[in-house]
């Protein structure tokens, strides 16, 4: 079995789909949620110019997901893998924002072990970069059990390099 870096996973709650260029405006309709982005380097993703320009990466990436709330059928926002290192055992989760509405609620607990579950069948370890004022999204890595092993500085387009932290999950030290 060879690794699909945009296959459909699912459980009970939630569809993971790969993303299409048809997701545009349904994703967007999330996506311009200020508060989304608050925390976020990049935290004017929600003006539509910068939106776009990151859902265009998105789908040029082939490892983009809308993840669908099975319960209501909408889009709760998206995530991807990135930067698969078969040489290393290594990929990457990120680019991952939810409505504010799934928040705290659990769900991106549940994304994250339908994506993790599937790629430690091909790795042994996944990283995350995550901002270094991302204080929600730090929390929720270290609770995989991610620990934080670096820090860089990240290009955003059209904009200032932006200070991240690096976390690493090995297959063998994975929570859920």
């Amino acid at each position: 079995m060879s690794f699909n870096i945009q296959p459909t996973l699912e459980n009970d709650q939630i569809l993971l789909a790969p993303l299409q260029p048809a997701d545009y405006n349904a994703l967007y309709a999330v996506a311009a949620d200020p508060a989304i982005w608050a925390q976020h380097p990049q935290n004017d993703r929600w003006k539509e110019d910068v939106f776009r320009d990151f859902f265009d990466t998105a789908i040029k990436s082939h490892g983009a997901f809308k993840i669908i709330d099975k319960t209501t059928g909408e889009i709760a926002g998206s995530t991807r893998y990135y930067e698969f290192d078969p040489a290393q055992s290594t990929i990457h989760i990120g680019y991952t924002f939810y409505a504010t509405k799934y928040w705290g609620t659990g769900f991106n607990t549940s994304v994250k072990k339908l994506m993790l579950d599937y790629a430690f069948q091909f790795v042994n370890n996944v990283g995350f970069h995550v901002g270094a004022h991302n204080f929600r999204s730090q929390i929720a890595v270290t609770r995989l059990g991610a620990l934080k092993v670096a820090e860089v500085d990240m290009d955003y387009p059209d904009q200032p390099n932006r200070h991240n932290f690096v976390y690493n999950l090995p297959k063998n030290d994975y929570l859920l």
